[in-house]
């Protein structure tokens, strides 16, 4: 089998990946195969080829995958956490960084929680905003500090 025909199954393959995952990752490597395949045709040592499309892959990746996130996943809902961010909760147990100690209720869910500044406590019945999610604490700040 010949490298022409190598990399057009490569072309093929990934192509077929990124319709079944929609994951804006294989595409890239489909481009770099494709340089590969120009190589190819071109003649050019099967080294070449492969240094093509490893470095032509991962340049296509790194350089227009970012783009291409931004305006093909528009339509993106947020998941889960993700999606409390913006969002208000009640303070249910009294949120105190220093003792490590805070809880907050959105819709019917309870969530640990912590200040976004170190000296802000709030008490029990407290509306406050989730500015940012760490780890599985959400970030609060109270709704009139904002």
């Amino acid at each position: 089998m010949d490298s022409n025909m190598i990399w057009i199954i490569v072309i093929i393959v990934m192509l077929v990946i990124e319709i079944a995952t929609l994951g804006l990752t294989s595409i890239w490597f489909s481009g770099g195969a494709l340089l590969a395949l120009i190589a190819s045709a071109l003649h050019a040592p099967l080294s070449v080829q492969i240094l093509l499309f490893v470095v032509g892959s991962v340049l296509l990746l790194i350089l227009t995958r970012p783009i291409a996130l931004k305006y093909f996943n528009k339509s993106r809902v947020k998941t889960n956490a993700e999606g409390l961010i913006g969002t208000q909760g009640v303070v249910i147990s009294p949120i105190d960084n220093l003792k490590g100690e805070g809880q907050v209720k959105i819709s019917g869910m309870e969530w640990s929680a912590k200040s976004v500044d170190s000296n802000k406590k709030y008490e029990i019945g407290d509306v406050v905003n989730i500015v940012d999610i760490v780890g599985v604490k959400l970030i609060v700040d109270k709704k009139e500090d904002l």
